[in-house]
């Protein structure tokens, strides 16, 4: 376990953390939005694997990272025109997504301009495999209200898995929705179209223009977003087109822990499971990527060049009652939990 200087923020330094286990894998850590910068695991010759996207500059992710790796919140993914209601009052969150029209910003993303992504958060505690990071974030923050206190915690477990456990309380009942943002690669290099993909769903939650829920809930049998069984994220340029992916599934599992997903490499060598206790997972393919800098090993990534599978709440549930309750009251804690379990196959 390895701890160095990677940059500054506001006059704050930003720390890299190293950590790792006996069976070769290695993930690198930053304080910098509790971000995962990269994720090496043992190929099935026990060659190391690249499987996330990163970048070796602070700079890089300061200014183009699109949230790679990061803990993004205080309610991450949408909330339409940033409007959240509790108990019968209304709070108008930070609003930073442009509704695609005029290019003003109507609607609330990933925590507002400054989400929980792009802050400096403390190291609490670390070990040879594991690192916890800690945030506050205060009364009025970004909108919210409520004083918000949230750790981070990353874990290697043999003999090959990433455990991911964020916990928050409030003093206030408030809105919560932390999400791992990581884009996962597993045929690094190559864009994912090819990578095979399923997911533990028979319904998903539509979305307009804006990207953000209809509040429909709709099934994905007979749709391009059945995922039921594994196939090819994108069999052909044109089905590539035709279906870009950012959308919310209603995982089958319900709120319990188990699985939620399984991707494959293109050749079938290597694969990742994901298992969570959150009820739903955001699917996005990468087809939105267009980063100007390099990142490790300096690849240029472009559309498709990773995907994010992200447990979460469902988004923008706080307009719509039918939806998973993302609403942290003093007396409770959130815990989420997520696992991604690599497994190479002959």
């Amino acid at each position: 376990m390895s701890i160095e200087r990677f940059g500054s923020f506001e006059g704050e330094d930003v720390s890299r953390l190293t950590i790792g286990t006996r069976s070769g894998m290695t993930a690198r850590l930053l304080t910098w939005g509790a971000t995962l910068s990269d994720l090496l695991v043992p190929d099935r010759s026990g060659r190391p694997r690249r499987v996330v996207l990163g970048f070796d500059s602070f700079e890089s992710y300061r200014l183009h990272a699109r949230h790679a790796g990061a803990i993004a919140g205080r309610f991450a993914n949408r909330i339409r025109n940033g409007e959240l209601t509790i108990d019968g009052q209304t709070y108008q969150l930070d609003r930073n997504q442009p509704d695609g029209k005029t290019g003003e910003p109507r609607h609330h993303r990933h925590g507002g301009s400054k989400g929980f992504g792009k802050r400096t958060w403390r190291v609490l505690a670390h070990g040879e495999a594991f690192a916890t990071f800690g945030l506050v974030s205060p009364d009025g923050d970004g909108g919210y209200p409520g004083t918000l206190t949230a750790s981070c915690t990353y874990r290697l477990a043999e003999p090959c898995t990433l455990q991911i456990e964020i916990v928050a309380t409030t003093d206030a009942p408030t809105a919560v929705n932390l999400v791992h943002h990581s884009y996962f690669n597993l045929d690094h290099g190559a864009p994912v179209d090819a990578q095979q993909l399923q997911i533990d769903a028979d319904f998903t939650t539509p979305v307009d223009d804006e990207v953000i829920p209809t509040g429909e809930i709709v099934r994905v049998a007979g749709t391009a977003m059945d995922f039921r069984a594994p196939r090819a994220i994108h069999a052909s340029a044109a089905d590539a087109a035709r279906a870009p992916y950012d959308q919310s599934f209603v995982l089958r599992k319900g709120a319990g822990f188990g699985r939620a997903a399984v991707l494959a490499s293109a050749s079938g060598d290597l694969a990742m499971e994901v298992w969570t206790n959150e009820p739903a997972l955001q699917f996005n393919d990468g087809a939105g990527l267009d980063i100007p800098v390099a990142g490790h090993d300096g690849v240029t990534y472009r559309a498709r060049s990773g995907l994010c599978l992200e447990p979460q709440r469902t988004p923008d549930s706080p307009s719509h009652a039918h939806f998973t309750n993302a609403i942290l009251r003093p007396d409770q804690v959130y815990r989420q939990l997520s696992e991604y379990r690599f497994t190479t196959r002959s």
